[in-house]
Protein backbone atom coordinates (compact mmCIF):
# COMPACT_ATOMS: atom_id res chain seq x y z
CA UNK A 1 0.00 0.00 0.00
CA UNK A 2 2.92 2.55 0.83
CA UNK A 3 4.20 2.21 -3.18
CA UNK A 4 0.48 2.83 -4.54
CA UNK A 5 0.52 5.97 -2.40
CA UNK A 6 4.19 7.21 -3.34
CA UNK A 7 3.34 6.07 -7.11
CA UNK A 8 0.00 8.82 -6.92
CA UNK A 9 2.26 10.96 -5.37
CA UNK A 10 4.74 11.06 -8.19
CA UNK A 11 2.25 11.14 -10.62
CA UNK A 12 0.32 14.22 -9.47
CA UNK A 13 3.13 16.35 -8.69
CA UNK A 14 4.79 15.64 -12.11
CA UNK A 15 1.05 16.59 -13.38
CA UNK A 16 2.00 19.87 -11.75
CA UNK A 17 5.27 20.70 -12.83
CA UNK A 18 4.05 20.11 -16.33
CA UNK A 19 1.03 21.96 -16.20
CA UNK A 20 1.82 24.90 -13.97
CA UNK A 21 4.21 26.98 -16.70
CA UNK A 22 1.01 26.77 -19.39
CA UNK A 23 -1.11 28.03 -16.80
CA UNK A 24 0.86 30.97 -15.29
CA UNK A 25 2.03 31.77 -19.03
CA UNK A 26 -1.61 31.89 -19.95
CA UNK A 27 -2.73 33.87 -16.66
CA UNK A 28 -0.11 36.41 -17.24
CA UNK A 29 -1.31 37.37 -20.75
CA UNK A 30 -5.61 37.20 -20.42
CA UNK A 31 -5.97 38.41 -24.19
CA UNK A 32 -6.42 34.93 -25.70
CA UNK A 33 -2.48 34.70 -27.11
CA UNK A 34 -0.39 33.46 -24.58
CA UNK A 35 3.53 34.01 -25.04
CA UNK A 36 6.29 31.74 -23.62
CA UNK A 37 7.83 33.03 -22.09
CA UNK A 38 6.18 35.83 -21.66
CA UNK A 39 9.33 38.07 -20.95
CA UNK A 40 12.11 36.75 -23.19
CA UNK A 41 15.42 38.52 -24.42
CA UNK A 42 15.84 39.37 -27.90
CA UNK A 43 16.99 36.69 -30.46
CA UNK A 44 14.97 34.20 -27.64
CA UNK A 45 13.00 31.40 -29.22
CA UNK A 46 8.86 32.11 -28.12
CA UNK A 47 5.93 29.60 -27.98
CA UNK A 48 2.28 31.23 -28.72
CA UNK A 49 -0.42 29.13 -28.10
CA UNK A 50 -4.34 30.04 -29.20
CA UNK A 51 -7.39 28.26 -26.99
CA UNK A 52 -10.52 27.68 -28.82
CA UNK A 53 -9.66 28.68 -32.04
CA UNK A 54 -12.45 27.49 -34.66
CA UNK A 55 -9.43 27.28 -37.51
CA UNK A 56 -7.24 24.68 -37.53
CA UNK A 57 -4.30 26.83 -38.56
CA UNK A 58 -3.58 30.85 -38.02
CA UNK A 59 -1.33 33.46 -38.37
CA UNK A 60 -0.21 35.54 -35.75
CA UNK A 61 1.64 38.62 -36.45
CA UNK A 62 3.94 40.55 -33.97
CA UNK A 63 6.58 43.38 -34.80
CA UNK A 64 8.59 41.68 -32.49
CA UNK A 65 9.16 38.39 -34.13
CA UNK A 66 11.53 37.45 -36.58
CA UNK A 67 8.97 36.47 -39.24
CA UNK A 68 4.89 35.86 -38.92
CA UNK A 69 3.99 32.69 -36.91
CA UNK A 70 1.84 30.10 -38.29
CA UNK A 71 0.31 28.24 -35.91
CA UNK A 72 -1.34 24.63 -35.74
CA UNK A 73 -3.73 22.57 -34.19
CA UNK A 74 -1.20 20.36 -32.12
CA UNK A 75 -3.61 17.87 -30.40
CA UNK A 76 -7.29 17.33 -29.94
CA UNK A 77 -7.55 20.33 -27.69
CA UNK A 78 -8.23 22.48 -29.80
CA UNK A 79 -5.11 24.55 -29.37
CA UNK A 80 -2.90 26.14 -31.93
CA UNK A 81 0.83 26.19 -31.16
CA UNK A 82 3.59 28.04 -32.86
CA UNK A 83 6.79 29.22 -32.54
CA UNK A 84 9.50 32.26 -33.55
CA UNK A 85 12.09 33.80 -32.62
CA UNK A 86 12.47 37.42 -31.69
CA UNK A 87 14.37 39.48 -33.74
CA UNK A 88 17.22 40.32 -32.24
CA UNK A 89 17.66 44.08 -32.86
CA UNK A 90 14.08 44.51 -30.86
CA UNK A 91 14.04 47.33 -28.16
CA UNK A 92 13.00 46.55 -24.71
CA UNK A 93 9.22 47.28 -24.09
CA UNK A 94 5.47 45.76 -25.05
CA UNK A 95 4.42 44.39 -28.24
CA UNK A 96 1.44 43.12 -28.66
CA UNK A 97 0.50 40.33 -31.04
CA UNK A 98 -2.24 39.51 -33.05
CA UNK A 99 -3.96 36.72 -34.42
CA UNK A 100 -6.82 36.05 -36.48
CA UNK A 101 -8.54 33.04 -35.26
CA UNK A 102 -11.58 32.87 -37.93
CA UNK A 103 -14.24 36.07 -37.43
CA UNK A 104 -12.12 36.89 -34.59
CA UNK A 105 -9.18 38.63 -33.81
CA UNK A 106 -7.14 37.62 -30.41
CA UNK A 107 -4.43 39.89 -28.90
CA UNK A 108 -2.60 39.25 -26.95
CA UNK A 109 1.36 40.90 -25.50
CA UNK A 110 5.09 40.25 -25.45
CA UNK A 111 7.16 42.14 -23.27
CA UNK A 112 11.09 42.28 -24.55
CA UNK A 113 13.54 42.95 -21.75
CA UNK A 114 17.38 43.30 -23.05
CA UNK A 115 18.91 42.36 -19.87
CA UNK A 116 21.42 39.48 -20.90
CA UNK A 117 21.87 41.06 -24.34
CA UNK A 118 25.17 39.70 -25.91
CA UNK A 119 27.55 43.07 -25.97
CA UNK A 120 29.86 41.67 -28.46
CA UNK A 121 28.71 39.26 -31.48
CA UNK A 122 27.46 36.06 -31.11
CA UNK A 123 29.43 34.78 -34.39
CA UNK A 124 33.96 35.03 -34.93
CA UNK A 125 33.99 38.52 -37.01
CA UNK A 126 38.14 38.21 -37.56
CA UNK A 127 38.96 34.47 -39.56
CA UNK A 128 40.89 32.26 -36.91
CA UNK A 129 44.53 30.80 -37.92
CA UNK A 130 43.75 27.33 -37.41
CA UNK A 131 45.75 25.45 -40.11
CA UNK A 132 45.68 24.66 -43.65
CA UNK A 133 43.69 21.57 -44.02
CA UNK A 134 43.73 21.03 -47.55
CA UNK A 135 45.94 24.08 -48.15
CA UNK A 136 48.63 23.70 -45.41
CA UNK A 137 50.90 22.22 -48.09
CA UNK A 138 50.69 25.39 -49.89
CA UNK A 139 51.16 27.45 -46.03
CA UNK A 140 54.22 25.34 -45.41
CA UNK A 141 55.96 26.42 -48.52
CA UNK A 142 55.28 30.15 -48.10
CA UNK A 143 56.20 29.92 -44.45
CA UNK A 144 59.61 29.51 -45.40
CA UNK A 145 60.64 27.43 -42.19
CA UNK A 146 62.36 24.63 -44.47
CA UNK A 147 58.96 22.35 -44.26
CA UNK A 148 58.98 19.55 -47.16
CA UNK A 149 56.99 20.02 -49.76
CA UNK A 150 57.83 16.76 -52.00
CA UNK A 151 56.65 13.93 -51.24
CA UNK A 152 58.46 10.76 -49.54
CA UNK A 153 60.73 9.42 -52.36
CA UNK A 154 62.54 5.82 -53.33
CA UNK A 155 64.85 6.14 -50.21
CA UNK A 156 62.77 6.51 -47.75
CA UNK A 157 60.22 3.63 -49.28
CA UNK A 158 63.06 1.42 -49.53
CA UNK A 159 64.33 2.35 -45.90
CA UNK A 160 60.26 1.76 -44.94
CA UNK A 161 60.44 -1.85 -46.33
CA UNK A 162 64.08 -2.51 -45.07
CA UNK A 163 62.56 -2.16 -41.44
CA UNK A 164 59.06 -4.09 -41.88
CA UNK A 165 61.50 -6.97 -43.41
CA UNK A 166 63.52 -6.40 -40.14
CA UNK A 167 60.56 -6.55 -37.62
CA UNK A 168 59.28 -9.58 -39.62
CA UNK A 169 62.16 -11.67 -39.03
CA UNK A 170 62.26 -10.32 -35.17
CA UNK A 171 58.81 -11.63 -34.75
CA UNK A 172 59.32 -15.31 -36.83
CA UNK A 173 62.72 -16.05 -34.48
CA UNK A 174 60.73 -14.64 -31.46
CA UNK A 175 58.00 -17.30 -32.67
CA UNK A 176 60.12 -20.36 -33.31
CA UNK A 177 62.12 -19.58 -29.75
CA UNK A 178 58.70 -19.52 -28.09
CA UNK A 179 57.52 -22.70 -29.42
CA UNK A 180 61.06 -24.65 -28.88
CA UNK A 181 61.10 -23.88 -24.95
CA UNK A 182 57.28 -25.12 -25.05
CA UNK A 183 55.70 -21.85 -23.70
CA UNK A 184 52.98 -19.99 -25.97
Amino acid sequence: MGSLKVTLCAGAALATALCAPAAYTYAADGGGVSVSPSSPAPGTDVTLRVPDCTEKTAVAVSAAFESDVRLSLTAGDGVLVGSSQVRTSVRAGAYAVQVKCGDQARKGTITVHDEGRPSTHASPVAPVDAGGGGTAELAASDAGDGARVDPPGTAHTVTGLVLAGIAAVAVALRSVRSRSRGTD
